[in-house]
């Protein structure tokens, strides 16, 4: 399925006027791109099948707590390791170890529940499995989306790959739901480990990764996890670095004061609007990922909001008001069109802030750099149910919800105060 040589494949970083859908100008990408859709379409289909069927076996909330912890917990802990495997060996092979993973969780699920003999560890085991493969995947993926579209696209391929990710994310629930009632959860989950197959395939015989690179520095990188060793050492190396500090931080202020805790709590939102069916609870979820998706085709259709910080951080301040707009609603309407701005801005600027983490980090880092990346954006997710979910137990949710989006603002403005002050310090404060 490869495009042609390495050579021809090979992009200039050259910087090029804004065109629309830029990065699917390059035949590999559109290919990872479909492949990485499918795969988080498969991801999505396990968690609807797995989660169902646990609850269906044990009436659990302890395990589903677990459930959600476990899928986080690893980007917190191994995110920068998984990121300079990627630097240092083949990012191709660690994203197709994280696909075997993923196929492996698929299958020992269809076993157990072929076999009925399911127990609680086993789920637990299954679903650590599971929050491993999407850490090898992370890191590694968005690397080699540098290597194929190169620095002059890669705003336009992190904004598609985040978009057809969310459409993966839409489209999950939907197969998912249709496959367990055509052939039944066992069969069902036996073929989504299929699912996850061409991405795997196809980047057996890619042109890119290490051995392409000619920017790196050659096999740099742990020979074994040291966890927070990692982190504080890849922190180290870019804390020169304001863009990187600032996008990591934001990222991970966002994903720990609100992160997407909020949607684990929409059967109570959708009650407190006055509405107990499923209907109305699923238009809640989809309005916030619908939101996310018109995202990615609008900015990507006119080439909008080109990458900068300050762009960033406007961008999360008005999520900000869109979450806590929606905190306090007592409309349903309303609600929904919030919850579809709050998921335009969610993608707007979490593209933004990993592509601009991408173009400054040093080559012979940038899969440690995006690990790090990965650490604070997605890790910090492990704790945003301490903020919305327990502080909701204290207040409710609304209000729980609101004071998070309020903090995050407190937050958001200060690192938009320190970039300010740094460019009129350096001279230039209309960048």
């Amino acid at each position: 399925m490869s495009d042609g040589s390495p050579a021809a494949a090979r992009p200039v970083d050259a910087p090029v006027a804004p065109k629309s859908f830029a990065a699917l100008r390059h035949p590999a990408y559109r290919v990872y791109l479909l492949g990485s859709m499918l795969a988080m379409m498969a991801d999505s289909i396990e968690h609807v099948i797995s989660y169902w069927m646990i609850f269906e076996k044990f009436h659990d909330p302890a395990l589903g707590g677990y459930a959600v912890f476990s899928h986080w917990l690893p980007f917190l802990l191994f995110s920068v390791w998984s990121g300079a495997l990627a630097d240092r060996y083949d990012p191709r092979r660690i994203i197709q170890f994280g696909m075997i993973l993923f196929m492996v969780a698929s299958v020992a699920w269809g076993v157990f529940f072929a076999t009925d003999t399911l127990e609680k560890w086993h789920a637990m085991v299954i679903l650590t499995i599971h929050g491993f493969a999407g850490v090898f995947w992370a890191p590694a993926g968005q690397l080699l989306i540098h290597d194929i579209v190169g620095g002059a696209q890669l705003q336009s391929a992190v904004r598609l790959m985040s978009t057809s990710r969310m459409l993966g994310l839409l489209l999950g629930p939907a197969v998912g739901g249709g496959l367990m009632l055509a052939v039944g959860p066992v069969w069902a989950i036996l073929f989504n480990a299929l699912i996850y197959l061409p991405l795997a395939w196809w980047l057996w015989r890619a042109p890119y990764g290490h051995a392409y690179r000619k920017d790196t520095k050659a096999h740099e990188g742990p020979s074994r996890a040291r966890g927070l060793r990692d982190i504080l050492h890849t922190a180290r190396d870019i804390a020169d670095n304001r863009t990187i500090v600032c996008m990591t931080l934001l990222a991970g202020a966002a994903s720990l004061f609100v992160g997407n805790a909020h949607q684990a709590q929409m059967p109570e939102f959708a009650h407190d609007f006055g509405y107990g069916d499923g209907l109305h609870y699923s238009l809640l979820l989809a309005a916030n990922a619908a939101g996310a998706l018109i995202a990615g085709i609008a900015l990507e259709s006119r080439g909008l909001l080109r990458a900068k910080p300050r762009t960033a951080m406007i961008l999360v301040m008005l999520w900000c008001f869109a979450i806590a707009g929606f905190a306090a609603s007592g409309n349903y309407v309303l609600a929904v069109i919030l919850l579809l701005i709050a998921g335009f801005l969610d993608l707007a600027f979490n593209a933004m802030a990993q592509t601009l983490v991408q173009i400054e980090a040093p080559a012979h880092l940038r899969g440690r750099v995006i690990g790090l990346y990965h650490t604070s954006a997605q890790g910090l997710k492990a704790f945003s149910g301490v903020t919305v979910g327990m502080g909701g137990a204290l207040v409710g949710i609304h209000w729980s919800l609101a004071l998070s989006a309020i903090a995050l603002f407190a937050v958001t403005v200060g690192l938009f105060a320190f970039v300010l002050r740094a460019a009129f310090a350096r001279g230039a404060p209309g960048e």
